[in-house]
Formats: structure tokens, sequence, C-alpha cells
């Protein structure tokens, strides 16, 4: 591998190994809560606008809805997260977040948006283009290798 390389690929391992504490302090220090980094993308996943279905959150985790429900009935308790059956079909339950859970919601947002700002800080906008194109290709080769993991299990 040549330098070039061997930089990036340094520079993501430290990445992926210390971004997700830096993002579990800064949501919890923000909302003066102890969550776990699982409850918070549960939270996230859930969203501030519209009441998701199981299946949709589920499916947005890459978890089974079994593993889902134990993770929301947690956050029911902790009132985090509500739980709404349809008028027309009462066995359709909705999610959506009570106004803590949109609290964590949005300082796991705003995290998000200083770690981009922070990223694009001082490039021009078609150094941004590359930075861009590059996640892209990272995001291709993640989600090539979550596919290739999926077809295995079935």
């Amino acid at each position: 591998m040549n330098d070039g390389k061997s930089t990036i690929s340094k520079q993501l391992v430290e990445i992926f190994e210390n971004v997700m504490q830096v993002e579990h302090e800064f949501v919890n220090t923000n909302v003066g809560k102890k969550l776990s980094m699982s409850e918070i993308h549960t939270i996230s996943a859930v969203g501030s606008d519209m009441l998701c279905s199981m299946g949709e959150i589920a499916e947005k985790l890459h978890i089974t809805v079994g593993t889902l429900t134990v993770a929301i009935n947690n956050l029911v308790h902790k009132g985090y997260v509500e739980r709404y059956k349809s008028e027309k079909d009462r066995r359709i339950v909705k999610l959506g977040l009570t106004k803590q859970g949109k609290v964590i919601f949005s300082a796991h947002e705003a995290f998000h948006k200083n770690l981009v700002d922070a990223m694009i800080e001082d490039l021009s906008e078609e150094e941004q283009v590359v930075v861009s194109k590059a996640m892209l290709n990272l995001k291709g080769f993640v989600d090539r290798g979550y596919q290739s993991i999926q077809t295995a299990k079935h």
C-alpha cells in the first residue's frame, strides 16, 4: 500500500474507533442523560416527524423486529418513544417520539451536522465534491459487504 493509501487507511481506522465514543458523549452531555448508542440510534431511526412501523425501523437499523421490540419496550418505559395503534386496523402499531425523545433526536442530529461541518471546513466546493464522491465509494463498499453477509445468511 502506498503512503497515501496507508495514511487514509490509518485515519479511517482511528475515525471508526473513536466516532461512536465521541457521538455518545456529545449526545449524553447535551441532554443530561445516560443512554447507550443503541438507544440513541433507535431513537434516531424512529425520527421526529412521522410515525413509523416496527418493520420500517427494524429495516433502517438492520435488525430483526424481535430485537427492535426489546429496544422499543425499553425506550417506551424510559419515556422516549410512544406506540400508536391505527384507528383503521388496531393490529398496526406505529411509533413516534415523545418530547423527551425529540430532545435526544435533536442532539443526535446536531452531532451529525457538527461532524459534517468539521469534515468540510476550509474545503472548496470542488474539494467537497471529491469528498462526497469518496464517501459514496465507501458507502458502496460497505453496502456490498452488508448485502453479501445478508445473502450468506439465507
